[in-house]
């Protein structure tokens, strides 16, 4: 799911010193790269699996909304694997804050929704329970999109630290009336959106809002571009805020912000929520839980929108980005890692638990079948009878399985933002919050004791 609030801090742990680099690594496919966290024999390995006796209670920490019908329903048909949920805020709203505390009083539940971003962090603190050593985790990896295991696996052959719960594969969502009503083509190219910005300005409006705290949508852009902003080759971390293709992705909006052709209020407000409901900001490119965000906070504009693909970078091309996502990841220290595997696999691979999770909080599935649910076939009336999922499905098979998260993310948030907010009015640019940011990256790596090149 979509992260919002990057105002908690997460402090590593001193143990991450004890880890291998290859625990660390985000990249790696290299099954050597394996043996650091699992057992040493085919024996350790299977008892590190194996079904608990008797009957068994689970504890499992999320923040999805109503996803306690979800688990009701699994408990009426598991009398003897019980699941309590614990719902608390986002993860950055406090609730990875709890489990980094849990943790180290060993004390932690049994299973939490960890979004992809956030995976590294813990990966390194040795705070997830490597499902390698369950068949039936490791025989379910082709149920799901290439990319989203990857996100799970680091890379890492025959490993797995949590299960893909959904996805947040990017489009563009559009007022199709006012594109419509100016004669104004839908653009195709990223190009064409510059061109369409100057156009849309003249009309008194705006072709979007930046989002000077939605860091993680930069990183969305990033990654569509083809960059990666943290690679891992097995001994350190190498960090690139400031690639060509985050470089050309920041110029790009440095223009539009320096021109005036794009709003910026803040994000998630009831000015952001006026600015769409009155037509002052024509598109947002978004990921697929957008499409709630807009209805709920643009009600007037029920009708009026409609999804189309990510502008591209060169006409022709097929290449999406990815804006959230999480996990239901096994914290170390859990007692029945069988059972907390089979419950997880149950809610994010069963159509029942996919379509009521839908229902209830608008998350797109994980898995290649997910999309091919009825709930995600039908037409949406807001969007004017369009069968928006079809783009997002088509945009999820289009995300690169290369995008490499960073283990401080938090940090790396709340720094570019801070950047992002001086860009907005005038007092540097985009690249000049990368570049630093990517300075304050390297040195909260290294006072961590994460080996880091640079």
């Amino acid at each position: 799911m979509h992260l919002r609030n990057r105002a908690v801090s997460v402090a590593l742990l001193s143990a991450v010193t004890l880890l291998s680099a290859a625990a660390l690594a985000g990249c790696s496919s290299s099954a050597s790269t394996a043996g650091a966290s699992s057992g040493t024999s085919a024996g350790a390995a299977s008892s590190a699996c194996a079904p608990s006796t008797g009957k068994v209670n689970l504890t499992f920490t999320t923040w999805v909304p109503g996803i306690q019908a979800v688990v009701d329903v699994w408990n009426k048909a598991n009398p003897n694997i019980q699941v309590t949920v614990q719902t608390g805020p986002n993860g950055n709203g406090g609730t990875y804050q709890n489990f980094f505390n849990q943790l180290k009083a060993g004390n932690a539940p049994d299973l939490g929704q960890i979004e992809y971003d956030a995976l590294p962090n813990f990966r390194v603190q040795d705070g997830l329970t490597d499902l390698g050593a369950c068949s039936e985790v490791m025989a379910a990896k082709s149920d799901f999109v290439n990319w989203t295991w990857n996100q799970v696996s680091f890379g890492e052959a025959g490993h797995v630290y949590g299960v893909p719960q959904d996805a947040g594969p990017m489009a563009l969502f559009y007022r199709k009336d006012l594109f419509t009503k100016n004669n104004i083509p839908v653009p195709t190219t990223w190009d064409e959106y510059a061109a369409d910005a100057v156009k849309i300005r003249a009309l008194g409006g705006y072709i979007t809002n930046f989002s000077q705290s939605d860091v993680n949508q930069f990183a969305g852009l990033v990654w569509q571009a083809g960059g990666s902003w943290f690679s891992n080759d097995g001994t350190s971390w190498s960090v690139n805020l400031t690639s060509p293709e985050s470089t050309k992705v920041a110029n790009y909006w440095q223009d539009l912000i320096s021109k005036k052709l794009v709003s910026s209020v803040p994000p998630w407000t009831s000015e952001w929520n006026n600015a769409y409901n009155t037509g002052s900001d024509w598109t947002w490119v978004s990921a697929v839980w957008g499409a709630n965000s807009i209805s709920s906070g643009a009600p007037d504009t029920s009708g009026d929108w409609a999804v189309a693909p990510m502008p591209q970078w060169q006409a022709g091309q097929a290449v999406a980005g990815d804006w959230g996502g999480s996990s239901t990841a096994v914290f170390k220290g859990s007692k029945h890692v069988y059972e907390a595997a089979k419950f997880a696999l149950w809610l994010n691979t069963s159509d029942e638990a996919l379509t009521m999770l839908n229902k209830a909080a608008n998350l797109y599935p994980a898995t290649t079948a997910g999309a091919k649910l009825p709930a995600l076939a039908a037409g949406v009336p807001f969007y004017g009878g369009q069968a928006i999922y079809d783009v997002f499905a088509k945009a999820s098979g289009e995300v690169s399985p290369s995008f490499t998260w960073g283990p401080t993310m938090t940090q790396v948030y709340a720094d570019a933002s801070d950047g992002f907010k001086a860009a907005v009015s005038g007092k540097g640019t985009l690249l000049d919050a990368l570049t630093s940011t990517q300075a304050s990256t390297i040195a909260t790596l290294k006072s961590q004791a994460i080996p880091v090149k640079g």
